[in-house]
């Protein structure tokens, strides 16, 4: 590495709390061996995918771009690679999703620009480069590098790093950026459209760690026995990172809006408990976004998890379904609750042979919470 910003600054990249996703398709190849040479890579990068081929960028997208080489594309990637950082990072450590797509000199002469696009996504800032290089100047190594090299720079920048780069660029290259700033409120409105898959709000002191125990909910309002219930949980499992998850989008009632969300987020602020606010209503959603998770929940939830009624009626869809969470590395922790009227445990649910080791008792004298969210809120005259 003869440039000494270059070092200096993957150094001071890699000593920033971000965490990163790349997807670099078309050039800036080398940007991955300057990430990687340099110890502390594994603090920075938490995967990169080079999708060369064109079924290679369709799967990754999800469809067939207008253009493989164009801004939306580029744009497309990084929040792909947010999404997948956030699922990938450690709780609570900021991301960013860097996606590249380049259209540069080839074994053939080009007929069009040779032109390059970057994104980087974070939570609240898109950021979109165009680069238009003149042809002939370079050659393609020569091009990969400048690419590589200025999409270093940019990596540096959403790390809030300096990055004193040589100009790269000759006065007959054509380069434009902009930038999309986001409030909370339009972070939270990307999630309930789909657009990002969670938000975490690391209101805790805990200590975060690789394995989530989660406990999902409307909290609605969030009470004494949601708090105890994770105090017993956590006590449980031995490790692990305790987050209450509230879900956005609801199986079977609208989705909540944004003021509904700030107002439970206010309510893990003031108790210094974590949060994720998330828009997947089903268990076996969850356990894709957060895998090798214990989720927390009741009796009542624990015979909805395992009733075909819910997968169509389908008994071996339901069975192939909550396999699938099983081999992600997820298990069910389960409290007693009232279910029809009466007080019930795991012990008392038919749960299928294929399924039984990824249920976990939570035994009945060290939890027991009969009284609900929506009872609490017939009290309160709320």
């Amino acid at each position: 590495m003869t440039e000494t910003w270059i070092r200096t600054a993957v150094e001071a990249i890699h000593s920033s709390p971000f965490q990163a996703v790349l997807y670099l398709a078309g050039g800036a190849s080398q940007v991955l061996g300057l990430l990687l040479s340099v110890p502390g890579a594994s603090n920075t990068v938490l995967e990169a995918v080079v999708p060369y081929s064109r079924m290679s960028m369709i799967q990754l997208l999800g469809k067939i771009p207008p253009q493989f080489c164009s801004q939306q594309t580029a744009e497309d990637m990084a929040l792909l690679a947010y999404n997948r950082a956030l699922k990938l990072s450690t709780p609570g450590s900021p991301v960013v999703g860097v996606g590249f797509t380049g259209s540069l000199a080839s074994s053939r002469p080009k007929h069009g620009e040779h032109r390059f696009y970057m994104s980087t996504r974070t939570a609240d800032r898109l950021w979109i480069s165009q680069v238009t290089l003149t042809k002939g100047l370079r050659t393609r190594e020569e091009e990969d590098r400048v690419s590589s090299h200025l999409l270093l720079k940019a990596i540096a920048n959403v790390c809030k790093v300096p990055a004193t780069a040589v100009l790269e660029l000759s006065e007959s290259d054509v380069s434009d950026e902009c930038e999309k700033q986001f409030n909370e409120d339009q972070e939270l409105e990307q999630l309930i459209n789909g657009q990002i898959c969670f938000k975490m709000y690391p209101f805790s002191s805990e200590i975060p760690a690789e394995r989530k125990i989660i406990l999902s909910g409307s909290f609605n309002p969030l009470h004494d026995g949601h708090l105890k219930l994770m105090e017993v949980a956590t006590g449980i499992c031995g490790d692990g990172y305790p987050c209450f998850e509230l879900t956005a989008v609801n199986a079977d009632k609208p989705p909540l809006s944004v003021p509904q969300i700030k107002d439970r987020i206010k309510q893990f602020e003031k108790v210094g408990k974590t949060v994720i606010i998330s828009n997947q209503p089903y268990f076996y959603k969850k356990a894709e976004l957060f895998p090798g998770s214990t989720f927390v929940i009741g009796a009542d939830t624990a015979v909805r998890l395992i009733n075909p009624k819910y997968y169509d009626g389908d008994y071996d869809k339901m069975l192939k379904i909550l396999i699938g969470c099983k081999q992600t590395g997820c298990t069910f922790l389960v409290g007693g609750r009232n279910v029809d009227g009466a007080f019930k445990v795991l012990d008392d649910l038919d749960v299928p042979e294929e399924l039984k080791d990824m249920f976990i008792s939570i035994p009945a004298e060290q939890f027991r919470m009969d009284i609900s969210s929506s009872e609490i809120r017939k009290r309160s005259g709320l």
